[in-house]
């Protein structure tokens, strides 16, 4: 890789150092009980970059020191005037005593190595921590299905990403008396209980996390830790998918509902027809026999009318046999005639 590569890499990819520095300080649960083992505590950062980390634990009041192989990345601590060494991180490690720092941290180092290596880094860090000490390994977290897909691979140093599970086994394999997952950088607005979309549960689980180990120690040695290691932190690929289908049995029993409403709807509207029709068919009956008493009064009223001009033609003839009797009784031939009817 050529002169200079990585640091303008990470000036470009891993954010300012302002960004860093405010990230690294999720970690103050963890390194503030720190000074009760030691004063001040003594700290190693292994793979240290740009030294973001030594910087806080200086301000913090721990004698921090650092290790790289990338002499570039060195540079940027040495502007700051901050103590670093050119060197191997497990070599350093094994230079140390016994017993002898209050933390062991490697920020974005562990994806880097071997896995055998892995384990070494983890047994020495081990072997130079005071009881109660804190080994700090943080990395990307492939449980963010984008991170573990796809932007793990953009830096070009990377071996393979190391399950949140896996990096834990290896700190409780190697002898350490607890540790503790914690995953980093979430957006802020996926925390609760809104309610998430697919694309979150793709890329909305915490990008990094790390795995906070602590070597065995007595009870009183341990009590200032324990609100760090039982809080909860970030979110996790289960958690955003139990979210994403909480929201789709809610979409569902939405429309479930909905259809429901328009299936008794079509139920009420069938019965409003059904209704309507039979009044129709009513009304279509009493329209038939009322055609069919409108027909019966016709031909009575034709029938009384044949008989009305039957009768009237009855008179007119009833009348002009009148006037013939008449007639003939008025006649001259009736008169003559009477002797003879006699």
């Amino acid at each position: 890789m050529s002169a200079g590569f990585y640091r303008a890499f990470e000036d470009r990819y891993r954010g300012s150092r302002e960004l860093i520095k405010q990230r690294l300080r999720a970690y103050e649960p963890f390194f503030a009980p720190l000074r009760t083992l030691q004063d001040p505590p003594a700290a190693l950062d292994l793979g240290c970059g740009r030294g973001e980390w030594l910087e806080l634990l200086g301000e913090q009041g721990f004698r921090a020191h650092g290790v790289d192989l990338d002499d570039g990345m060195l540079a940027a601590c040495r502007e700051r005037g901050l103590d670093v060494e050119l060197g191997d991180a497990v070599a350093c490690l094994r230079a140390l005593p016994d017993n002898s720092l209050a933390v062991v941290s490697a920020f974005h180092l562990v994806e880097h190595i071997p896995f055998e290596l892995l384990q070494t880094l983890v047994a020495e860090a081990r072997r130079v921590l005071l009881p109660g000490g804190l080994l700090i390994m943080e990395t990307p977290n492939p449980e963010n299905l984008v991170v573990g897909a796809s932007s793990f691979y953009l830096d070009p140093t990377h071996l393979r990403p190391i399950p949140p599970q896996l990096l834990a086994f290896v700190t409780e394999f190697g002898g350490f008396g607890r540790h503790k997952v914690v995953r980093l950088q979430e957006e802020a607005g996926l925390r609760g209980d809104t309610p998430v979309a697919l694309i979150n549960v793709l890329d909305g689980v915490s990008p990094d996390y790390a795995v906070v180990a602590q070597k065995q120690a007595e009870a009183a040695v341990l009590a200032p830790f324990e609100a760090a290691f039982d809080a909860g932190y970030g979110l996790a690929l289960g958690q955003l998918a139990q979210r994403f289908e909480q929201r789709l049995e809610g979409r569902d029993d939405a429309l479930r509902a909905a259809l429901a409403e328009l299936e008794q709807h079509t139920i009420d509207s069938k019965l409003r027809l059904a209704g309507a029709e039979s009044g129709l068919q009513g009304v279509t009956r009493l329209s038939q026999a009322n055609a069919a008493r409108s027909e019966e009064l016709a031909h009575a009223l034709a029938d009384l009318s044949n008989r009305v001009h039957a009768t009237e033609v009855a008179q007119q003839q009833a009348e002009e046999a009148r006037r013939q009797i008449a007639a003939l009784l008025a006649s001259s031939s009736w008169r003559i005639t009477a002797p003879w009817r006699m």
